[in-house]
Parts: C-alpha cells; structure tokens; sequence
C-alpha cells in the first residue's frame, strides 16, 4: 500500500478539493492503471477524543471501502479547519488498481451549523452519500440530511433504546437508514428462517406461544429489532413489555385472537448483539440457538426427543459489522421499516 499525502493548517474546503484533484491528476499521470474508485461517499463526524478509534474500525471494512471518507472530527476550542487528504492505492496488479481517496478534517463545534458548507465541496458529485455520526451531533446531521442518500446508525450506541429507534423512524422520512443494531440480527434471522423452511416446520411458525431473545444487556435494541421482525413477519400486534426484576422485559402479542409470550433477556458476553433465542410451541416443540465458538448451537425438543448440532459460520462478528453496513448501503431492506414499526410498538425501553 502507498499513500501520497497533503495537508494544511487553516485551510478551506475548495483548497482541500483543489488539493484531492491535483493528487488524483499527477498519480494518473505518473501510472494510467491507478483509477479512482467512484462508488460511494461516506461523511463521519467524530469527537477528536475518539478519532483513533474510529479511524481503526473504518480500516477494518475489508474491501467494502468507500471511495472517498471524508472524516470531520470535532475538538472543543478550535476555530479554524485543519485538512488532510490522503490517497491509497496498493498498485495494479494484472490490470487495473483502485485508488481510495480519505479526507480529514479537523473543525470546532462552532462549524457544526455549517457543515453542509464543509463537506459539500470535497464529495464526490453524483455519488450516493453515506453519513455516520456515532457520538451523536444531532444538529450536523440535521444539516447535512439535504445531501444525504443512506443514514448509517447504530441504535444500541443510545442509552434509552425506544429513544434510538424512534431516531430511525425519523431518518426514515429523510433517508435511507442502516442500523448496525439489525444487522447484527442477521445471523439470528437468517438461521431462524431457515429451521422453519422445511415443510413440517412451516406450519410451526404459526403455532409458536413463546419466544424468549437472550441479549447482552447494551444491545436491547438489538432485540428488539428481533422480536419487531417476528412480529411484522409473523404478523403479530405487539401489545408491549414490562420490567420484571431489574432487568428483564416481559410482554406479549396478539394472533388471531391468541397470545405469543415474549420475553427479553440480558445475558452477559462481550460480543454486542444476542447471545440466544428460543421459540416455542408449548410442551410439543422448542427450538433453541445460543451463541458459541465458531457458529450457533441449536436445540431442538420434539416432545419428549431431544438433539443438538452446530451450525458453524453463522456470524460475522463484531469487527465484520461496519463493512457489512457499509455494504447494505447500496442495498435496500424491505423488512427494516416494519421491523422498526413493530420494535416501537412493544413500547419498553
């Protein structure tokens, strides 16, 4: 990997664009095989704290790089913008080689009310933007949704869960909305549709009386998004959760005149997301997957039979996560919005 590098104190954005497209001009003048990705814009605002941290996770998406990252990072008492830009490229090898393009810009919380101001001049035009903004300015976000194509968000960062997904409801209006909180549901989803797949298990689904999703206790929106998707899928009326004990939520839904028990609970493990769910149709059948090494493990009671597998491969992981949401920003869900619907329907934070 090499990288050609610019930088200036006290700049402005037309000198950075200036700069990006004089670097872009002189390295495909010195090699024709070095072409610039023009994929996807993605705009991150971060506190200057928590730069490095972000910095390490947007390096870990793997090949899901967007072609320009434009990284805004706020720091109390500054004044002026500091700008950096940076372009990658690990050389052509039989053919053509992509070339990454990374700005950086350093601004004060006064800049935030401008912002559009800033980060409009060094995207790339025509090209669909991505924001994400995890510590939250709210009120740059506001100001850059004009420009803004995909909403990247994550509504297990919220302390109060109803209060990130109601966020995303709202973004809805103006964007299209990734929620790394779903995503981690994924592998859940994907394997829960698939026990049920087989005919004899199909007609199963609409018997469940019970599920109970195990979560690590700051991914509750997580499980939430779960249990919403079941139920729009499912096409059950959440009828909400209530606090038992210090930590649980308990409710229910309605089918057809029935009730599904539901059940939320947190579980210890290091790992964001869930760690288990179980669906059940009273004393005559349950199904169980819990997290482990390497996959899930499943358990499965047909009355009084029992037997257990693995199912190796069924996560991501955590570090997978961001590059998988990048990923779905050239993608569309249909089953987010009415997950979300049904998730704020349960009405437990």
């Amino acid at each position: 990997m090499t990288e050609d590098v610019w930088s200036e104190p006290n700049t402005t954005p037309d000198a950075i664009d200036e700069a990006l497209r004089r670097m872009l001009h002189e390295l495909h003048a010195q090699n024709q095989a070095l072409v610039p990705a023009r994929v996807l814009n993605l705009v991150v605002i971060v506190d200057r704290e928590w730069k490095g941290e972000i910095s390490n996770r947007l390096a870990k998406v793997g090949r899901y790089h967007a072609s320009r990252t434009i990284l805004c990072t706020v720091e109390e008492g500054r004044t002026k913008l500091d700008g950096r830009a940076i372009i990658a490229n690990e050389g052509p090898h039989h053919g053509l080689a992509v070339v990454r393009e990374r700005v950086e810009v350093d601004m004060g919380p006064g800049h935030l009310h401008g912002i559009e101001t800033i980060v409009d001049p060094v995207v790339i035009a025509e090209l669909p933007t991505v924001l994400w903004s995890p510590h939250g300015y709210e009120e740059a976000v506001d100001a850059l949704l004009g420009m803004t194509d995909v909403m990247l968000l994550d509504s297990d960062d919220v302390l109060e869960p109803q209060e990130g997904l109601a966020r995303a409801v709202d973004l809805l209006g103006s964007a299209y909305v990734v929620d790394l909180a779903w995503l981690r549901t994924t592998p859940w989803r994907e394997r829960l549709a698939a026990s049920f797949d087989p005919g004899r298990r199909c007609e199963a689904l609409w018997q469940l009386d019970g599920i109970t999703i195990r979560h690590r206790p700051t991914s509750r929106a997580s499980a939430l998004l779960l249990a919403g998707w079941l139920s729009s899928r499912l096409q059950w009326a959440p009828e909400g959760l209530e606090l038992r004990g210090s930590d649980t939520l308990v409710g229910a839904a309605r089918r057809n005149g029935t009730s599904v028990s539901v059940s939320l609970e947190p579980a210890e493990q290091e790992a964001p997301g869930l760690a288990g769910v179980t669906a059940s149709c009273g004393e005559e059948f349950a199904l169980s997957l819990d997290r482990a090494p390497g996959g899930l493990r499943a358990r499965e009671r047909v009355g009084s039979d029992e037997r257990e597998w693995q199912i190796l491969g069924a996560s991501r992981g955590e570090g997978g996560i961001l590059g998988e949401g990048v990923r779905q920003a050239l993608l569309r869900d249909p089953t987010y919005g009415p997950a979300l619907d049904a998730a704020l329907a349960f009405g437990a934070g």
